[in-house]
């Protein structure tokens, strides 16, 4: 289990630095563990959000007709206790294309009430001026202004978003930039090598970045001692595994 420090620590870092650091471990491909384009953020002024995957299904093309893959709210915001931290609600929309939104101003109230860190969704989503007042931070698939015949279904099982599955309880890290997995058992130590990563970077950062001309022979001799601490660093990382 994580504790709220690290959780804290994490979202410190824009998506794509922690999608650089897990790549040091070498754990997963690299071209997996997080959504497409697809799914974008809302509110990209919001600072990055983390939070443990609570999932659902959700249709709204047509009237729901009972039986048990039916779920509430209810029993959704009873899953929130089980999780090891704040939720990530994530649904994935199974109507195709989206026939209404998701969510809106009284879900999202609902959810942050009960200490959901956001929500992430293929579908659509509404009442977007009202959400982004409360500063609850969404990543949606499109936007769409009435919410048809919602329900949502099959609470707690996988589903896929942005082509990523996501399983109930994976760690999920977004901002500006999108949503990533964060393997969990390295989550604490991409929470400490993440600065070491900016340091590394900083190396060609802070020259490109300097008034004046710049050398290009002094780019490259840069960026490799930055390709080199980040080999390093990889090493290090990869050894603990």
């Amino acid at each position: 289990m994580l504790s709220p420090e690290i959780l804290k620590k994490l979202t410190k870092f824009d998506t794509p630095t922690i999608c650089n650091v897990i790549e040091l471990f070498d754990v997963i491909p690299r071209n997996r563990g997080y959504m497409d384009g697809r799914v974008k953020c809302n509110f990209p002024e919001f600072p990055p959000v983390i939070g443990y995957a609570c999932t659902a299904s959700f249709r709204s093309d047509a009237p729901p007709k009972g039986g048990d893959a039916y779920g509430s709210i209810q029993k959704q915001l009873e899953q929130f206790a089980a999780l090891p931290g704040p939720a990530m609600v994530v649904f994935q929309d199974l109507d195709d294309p989206p026939a209404a939104a998701v969510f809106g101003e009284v879900m999202c109230s609902t959810y942050q009430a009960f200490g959901a860190a956001g929500l992430v969704t293929n579908g659509g989503g509404r009442d977007l001026e009202q959400v982004r007042a409360l500063k609850f931070s969404v990543f949606t698939g499109s936007t769409i202004c009435s919410h048809g015949y919602c329900h949502m279904l099959h609470l707690g099982l996988p589903v896929r978003v942005g082509g990523l599955m996501v399983n109930q309880g994976d760690l999920l890290h977004g901002d500006a930039n999108g949503v990533a997995a964060i393997p969990p058992d390295i989550a604490a130590e991409v929470a400490d090598v993440a600065e070491e990563f900016i340091a590394a970077e900083d190396i060609v950062m802070k020259y490109v970045k300097a008034p004046g001309a710049k050398s290009i022979t002094e780019y490259d001799k840069l960026r490799k001692e930055f390709q080199a601490a980040a080999a390093a660093l990889g090493k290090r990382v990869s050894r603990k595994k």
